[in-house]
């Protein structure tokens, strides 16, 4: 979603602020601005479109020499349409501060008709001008700066990061947090508030998390953070370990590809640590995770948003087959607004890439006031996901900027393997097969083989097929998942229509949509048996109405020759293995189509990193 940057020291402070904001265009935004100040005034400097645009305006106005302190922000529509108008930051009536924002206010309307009597003016259509106002009210109240927006942050409702700048101030800034990601960098002689930890990389490692209700006064020396009660806190600060390099393309022409290369190495990192060398078996006694913890679990819910939902439903078939106990899984959105039978007996797993999903974190808090106990799996440390959960499980993929996820989605599922082979030994009292485990550790380097011969025929068949405008994607049993995700994939990045079905369902319904222009991708795999068989059945009844097809299948499986030359051959592993193995040429598949047809990749429209909304 949007991204806030903050800085006070002796820098220059429009150079970090936009390197700050180049760092969170993963995020996804349409607008972008910058408050400073300059001749003892605040000035606002903001744009409809990209971070280039607005570097043009401040080059324009030669402000690129400013002092701090100052605040950037990129905007993600929520409220009122991409503008200039409704760009962040935002002042109030007398320009005397202003204001960033990330999340949404709940009662905006409420609060700008009480403002709106009370004689203030509006400038913009977002839900944001509201806070500006509401600080202003009791600025003029005789409240001091950092009352004033106390007293303004127990009025809201809603998700709120906010960032403040006062003009009888320009010696601190000033920072809110409520269900919307903040972190704080610290450096000597300087201090860097910002949404996401990348925006401070270049500059910092140590830093603070906000946590919900906290209110900060970051200084050039000082940080000061305070509870709801108005009690200092003392926290001390995290170390980040990523290295700057991670977060930048590495001569990839697009980070989504990148990513792609690098899950090798992430499933190898989401092992690490995980599989004891000496007995083979799974540890998660580092993450705090015992076998107490599943006393009395009788069901899991599995909850999630996106591909986090599909690595959810593989995490279904596995752990139902290892463990024996019931699994339920459930898109978040549609888990908060129902009444899931939950109680001390169950156990929550949510799955985040980034620990912030604002539906995810919504689920995850009802299913703790029913009593349920809560694990996470999520790739970001001191999330808000991670910090709410009983037991965090991090997926160690390193940072992940392009929107589309990738190695989120193969570590996410390597994580539910682990822990379903956990389970398996420490529920069901049953041993894990150790085929299976050693085929895991192999998986990587079978990965890095595989990987560019795989690229090299997805882009002789990706020159077929840019053009086409529905594709459908077929799966069964722990494959189905794949083809949910194979078909979002296209959707996000190539803006083509895809569907994702079970195979076995195509004769009720989406045969009828089989005819020249519409391939098919179908995955198949030996290794499911009889499963395979009635794959293959489908895929001959495609093939039978003139349908074209892609097919990636196990290495031999020749009955796929007679079909189609499009076939992208997978090595013969263990069927728990199948998800990964499977879900990668799909990610190239998706990919090649997108950079044949001209889109951006890496910021897909209308799309966001992290969704912090609903």
């Amino acid at each position: 979603m949007c991204g806030i940057v903050g800085y006070i020291g002796e820098r220059k402070v429009i150079p970090v602020l936009m390197e700050g904001l180049r760092r969170l265009e993963y995020r996804g935004y349409d607008s972008a601005g910058v408050v400073f100040f300059r001749k003892g005034a605040l000035e606002v400097v903001k744009t409809k479109g990209r971070i280039l645009d607005l570097e043009e305006k401040l080059f324009e106005k030669c402000y690129v020499d400013a002092a701090a302190p100052g605040l950037g922000h990129t905007r993600w529509a929520t409220h009122g349409e991409p503008s200039d108008k409704n760009a962040h930051p935002h002042f109030d009536c007398t320009r005397s501060l202003a204001v960033v924002h990330n999340g949404i206010i709940e009662n905006y309307y409420q609060l700008k008709s009480e403002l709106l009597e009370k004689g203030h003016f509006f400038s913009s259509a977002t839900d944001t001008e509201v806070i500006a106002h509401l600080i202003e009210e009791f600025l003029k109240r005789g409240c001091a700066p950092f009352e004033a927006l106390c007293k303004a942050a127990k009025r809201l409702k809603g998700s709120y990061a906010l960032a403040v700048v006062f003009k009888k101030d320009p010696e601190a800034l000033f920072v809110a947090r409520n269900q919307s990601p903040v972190v704080i960098g610290l450096g000597e002689g300087e201090n860097f508030v910002a949404s996401d930890i990348p925006a401070l990389l270049p500059f910092t490692r140590e830093v603070i998390f906000l946590e919900d209700g906290e209110v900060a006064i970051l200084t050039k020396e000082k940080v000061s953070i305070f509870n709801p009660e108005g009690k200092e806190v003392i926290r001390e600060p995290v170390k980040i370990e990523w290295d700057l390099a991670s977060a930048e393309k590495g001569g990839y022409p697009h980070f989504m590809l990148k990513e792609i290369y690098e899950q090798p190495e992430a499933i190898q990192h989401t092992s690490l640590g995980r599989i004891n060398q000496q007995n083979g078996e799974v540890d998660f006694s580092a993450d705090g995770l015992s076998e107490d913890f599943f006393k009395g679990i009788k069901k899991l819910f599995i909850v999630a948003c996106g591909t986090s939902f599909h690595a959810g439903l593989v995490g279904k078939y596995l752990i139902e087959e290892k463990v024996g106990i019931p699994v339920e899984v459930d898109l978040a959105s549609e888990f908060r607004y129902r009444n899931p039978l939950i109680n001390e007996n169950t156990l929550f797993i949510a799955i985040s890439q980034s620990g912030e999903t604002a539906d995810t974190l919504a689920s995850l808090r009802e299913a703790k006031k029913r009593g349920a106990k809560v694990l996470s799996i999520c790739n970001v440390v001191g999330s808000t996901i991670a910090r709410e959960s009983d037991v965090v499980l991090y997926t160690q993929a390193g940072p992940e900027i392009s929107v589309a996820s990738t190695k989120a989605f193969t570590t996410q599922v390597c994580m539910l393997l682990l822990l379903s082979f956990y389970m398996q030994k420490r529920v069901a009292k049953r041993e894990p097969d150790k085929n299976e485990l050693e085929a895991l550790l192999s998986l990587p380097g079978i990965l890095k083989k595989e990987m560019s011969l795989w690229h090299e025929k997805i882009k002789e068949i990706s020159k077929k097929w840019y053009f086409a405008e529905d594709f459908l994607y077929l799966g069964r049993n722990i494959l189905f998942p794949i083809a949910l995700e194979g078909a979002l994939k296209i959707k996000e990045i190539a803006y083509t229509h895809a569907e994702g079905y079970a195979a076995g369902e195509m004769k009720h319904g989406p045969i009828a949509l089989i005819e020249e222009k519409v391939p098919t991708v179908v995955l198949a795999a030996k290794e499911t048996g009889i499963i395979y068989e009635k794959t293959l059945s489908n895929a001959e009844e495609v093939a039978s109405r003139r349908g074209p097809l892609i097919a990636v299948v196990s290495k031999g499986a020749e009955e796929f020759y007679k079909l189609t030359q499009d076939v992208i051959e997978v090595p013969l592993t263990v069927k728990v293995l199948l998800p990964i193995l499977y879900v990668i040429p799909l990610q190239l598949f998706a990919y090649e189509i997108a950079a044949l047809r001209g889109c951006d990749i890496d910021k897909p429209r209308n799309l966001a990193k992290s969704v912090t909304v609903e």
